[in-house]
């Protein structure tokens, strides 16, 4: 999977650093220091993931890549980290070509309770029950992260694009179909974007969204 968001580029006591805006651990099953690469002023350069605390990380990258790089300025980056899913695709009764259904509607889904916003999502796009997606996912409450619906996505057979955009707050042009994200708290909360309206999971339908909230999105092909 890959991620796509603004940062600036820092010079260290560690070496040329780049601020990541996301929880790694929400998307990627490794700990401790992560190889990747990203994709800086349209060059290929091999990193390695540093971690922080609690699931932050920074990209380190090696000072003859930072060489040509301007500091302090915003740059646009897509990382890429390899193996970075749980996948439970496998033996899946779907697939792109056949998926659970097409996706030419949305009914919006109630959450039950607390927390189970990403798998209320995951139950619209599909036309589930979120037991059902609960089921497939293997999460309770406040357990769904993006890495997880991905996968689940791949389950049904809903096409999705290869990218995540993070967009924090920055003026937006939504695709037809997404899921969004927005930082609450230590967690995110999540809701679908389709036509223009947005299924909240705790809401309902809603006519306007305030993109300030937003942190991110992952569009849907339909």
């Amino acid at each position: 999977m890959k991620y796509f968001f603004e940062s600036v580029v820092e010079k260290k006591e560690k070496g040329y650093m780049i601020q990541i805006p996301f929880n790694v651990w929400e998307v990627c099953k490794q700990r401790d220091v992560i190889k990747g690469e990203v994709i800086l002023d349209n060059k290929l350069i091999n990193c390695e993931l540093l971690p922080k605390e609690k699931g932050n990380y920074e990209i380190h990258i090696g000072d003859e890549d930072a060489v040509s790089v301007e500091l302090g300025v915003p740059h646009k980056i897509v990382l890429h980290i390899t193996g970075s899913l749980i996948r439970m695709d496998q033996n899946s009764p779907y697939s792109v070509e056949n998926p659970i259904r097409k996706i030419d509607s949305i009914n919006v889904i109630i959450q039950p309770e607390d927390g189970l916003c990403g798998q209320s999502c995951v139950a619209m796009l599909a036309g589930n029950t979120i037991a059902e997606v609960i089921t497939v996912m293997d999460c309770r409450e406040w357990q769904a992260t993006m890495g997880m619906m991905i996968s689940a996505l791949n389950y049904y057979g809903i096409d999705h694009a290869d990218v995540i955009n993070y967009t924090e707050g920055r003026d937006t042009v939504l695709p037809r179909c997404c899921i969004m994200m927005e930082k609450m708290g230590r967690f995110c909360h999540y809701l679908v974007h389709f036509d223009g309206k947005y299924y909240d999971s705790n809401l309902g339908v809603l006519e306007e969204y305030d993109m300030s909230k937003l942190l991110g999105y992952l569009e849907i092909k339909c």
